[in-house]
């Protein structure tokens, strides 16, 4: 597994490419790392997040092939401003506009699913449509961990949330682990085979047809018929605000999702509280209780002596 190289437009073309996309924070631009075997893109343990754009890379395997990986920010985190996240998800579909042959979709086994998880499947369905699910590969990082608790990944998947174990059935149950702090090269080589594996199965399911979009050949059609333009040009301006408008309603869901999972949790904070209290409330009861039945002993007691 070689590391980045310059290819020409014709090898480019028969590429496949690969999008990492995830929550910001769950190892996205190591595994990016991991598959090219280089650290091409900027990468550290963060919960604020490395990548501040999306980065196109490329790479050619040891079987010859071509891999175009784009490493993307959290295009679909609630708290990331709307313009800079639309603006992306444009950069990202230019870079991508032959189109996608697997979208790599990134989780961290050491964070619970919750809806800032779920809400980047709903932004990628939303913004793209179901079919997209026949393209996605479920990675999960930190496959260290998992190491350590001497667990496999079957074993994790087995204990994970409904939620979890939907968005997997929808994705056909592809699914690997990544380590990516592992210094064993035969380990790298090998999670990189097994995810490759998955991507021939993608490419099978698709007849080996990337994903493209209406809006995708929107893109490919005025830079055939213009190379030199750029995403600022005025020409690109009603596809982007076609992007745009798009967007706005899938924010708008989005949040609505966060507030709902918000509401949930309080509402389970609120009634453990009760039920805290309550418990409470008994112990006390039960107490004042054995102190009467204490007392009321003593005195039987007493009056027999």
């Amino acid at each position: 597994m070689g590391g980045g190289c310059n290819v020409d437009d014709q090898e480019f073309a028969s590429a496949l490419t690969l999008v990492l996309v995830g929550k910001t924070g769950n190892g996205k631009s190591a595994t990016g790392n991991s598959i090219l075997g280089t650290k091409s893109f900027q990468s550290r343990r963060s919960s604020s997040g490395v990548t501040i754009k999306s980065e196109w890379k490329t790479t050619k395997m040891q079987d010859g092939r071509v891999v175009n990986v784009i490493d993307t920010p959290g295009l679909f985190d609630i708290s990331a401003d709307p313009g800079f996240i639309w603006n992306e998800i444009v950069s990202c579909i230019h870079m991508a506009r032959d189109g996608i042959h697997a979208v790599l979709v990134v989780f961290s086994i050491c964070n619970r699913f919750s809806e800032e998880e779920r809400a980047v499947i709903c932004g990628l369905v939303d913004l793209f449509g179901n079919k997209i699910y026949d393209y996605m590969i479920i990675v999960f990082t930190c496959g260290d961990e998992l190491d350590e608790d001497g667990k496999s990944l079957d074993e994790f998947l087995s204990g994970c949330s409904e939620q979890l174990k939907e968005v997997l059935c929808l994705c056909g149950n592809r699914c690997v682990l990544f380590d990516n702090r592992s210094k064993d090269e035969a380990k790298k080589l090998s999670q990189v085979h097994e995810l490759l594996s998955q991507v021939n199965m993608v490419l099978d399911k698709n007849g080996g047809k990337p994903y493209s979009s209406e809006i995708f050949a929107m893109f490919k059609k005025e830079f055939a018929e213009n190379e030199s333009l750029t995403l600022n040009d005025k020409q690109l301006k009603p596809l982007i605000e076609l992007l745009e408008s798009k967007f706005i309603e899938i924010e708008l869901k989005l949040k609505k999702l966060l507030e709902e999972e918000q509401a949930a949790r309080l509402k389970a904070e609120m009634k453990a509280i009760e039920v805290k209290k309550k418990c409470e409330e008994n112990v006390q009861g039960m107490k004042e209780q054995l102190d009467e039945a204490t007392e009321a002993l003593k005195h039987w007691r007493c009056s027999i002596m």
